[in-house]
């Protein structure tokens, strides 16, 4: 797909909003590996970072080939500071406890299902390529966490609680998963994007169906921080990024 090179370096920029949110969660959930209340737990949270990791590797590698010059998905991923990362705000959280974790992953994949289903349409034919191939997999990743947040919900009093701390901890960052910003607005008049603000409605009717499922109060996110689709991120994603990094930046330009 052609394009003139003022909107090449925008849907580039947009790739890369795409790829970060899965490249970042991937990471955070990764920090469950041998800590997850169950064995099985441990497996499943560690295959879903992987799904999102190739989700992340096919939108960070279609972003770096429009770059000049050319970037890799490892140099996109590895060799950008925290600055250039364009993930929401959601994803770089500390995991948190387990309940936090499945909430967060609620949040996300609802938002993710809804964006993916979308892009299918794209008129750039390796966007909707890409993202019909992540649909399968996050159509699982939200029947997943949806069951997770009935099942902690409305469990024992302890579970409850700590899923009502949890929304009211990640609560404040769900409206910039719709905010449209100038760059969103350009890609979705394009038809290459989709309008994010347009599926907040379907959004927000099915996760307080699950939540009214999980006994849990319905959610009504008021206050908003948002930054990270433009590159404003917190300590959380520094730490993530040290930790991420390290092995490539400790020994540049080595064969592994």
């Amino acid at each position: 797909m052609k394009l003139a090179s003022g909107l090449q370096t925008q849907r580039t920029e947009y790739l890369l909003r795409l790829g970060d949110n899965a490249l970042i969660l991937s990471q955070r959930l990764c920090e469950w590996c041998g800590h997850a209340p169950m064995l099985e737990e441990d497996l499943a949270l560690s295959n879903i970072a992987l799904d999102l990791l190739g989700q992340a590797r096919m939108w960070l590698d279609a972003a770096g080939r429009d770059m000049t010059p050319v970037k890799s998905e490892d140099d996109l991923a590895y060799l950008r500071d925290v600055q250039a990362f364009r993930n929401v705000l959601l994803v770089e959280q500390d995991k948190g406890n387990f309940a936090d974790t499945q909430i967060r992953q609620f949040l996300f994949d609802s938002w993710h299902y809804l964006v993916l289903r979308e892009l299918t349409n794209s008129s750039d034919e390796e966007i909707a390529a890409i993202a019909s191939k992540a649909l399968k997999e996050v159509t699982y990743h939200l029947r997943r966490s949806s069951r997770w947040v009935v099942r902690l919900g409305d469990g024992s009093p302890q579970s409850h609680e700590l899923c009502r701390q949890a929304i009211e901890r990640y609560e404040i960052y769900v409206n910039e998963l719709f905010e449209m910003d100038e760059l969103e607005q350009v890609i979705e008049s394009q038809g290459i994007g989709c309008d994010l603000a347009a599926l907040y409605p379907e959004w927000l009717t099915y996760v307080n169906d699950v939540l009214r499922n999980a006994t849990l109060k319905p959610l009504h996110p008021t206050l908003a921080l948002s930054g990270g689709k433009r590159g404003q991120h917190g300590e959380a994603l520094v730490g993530l990024l040290m930790e991420m990094q390290f092995l490539v930046r400790a020994h540049p330009g080595a064969q592994w």
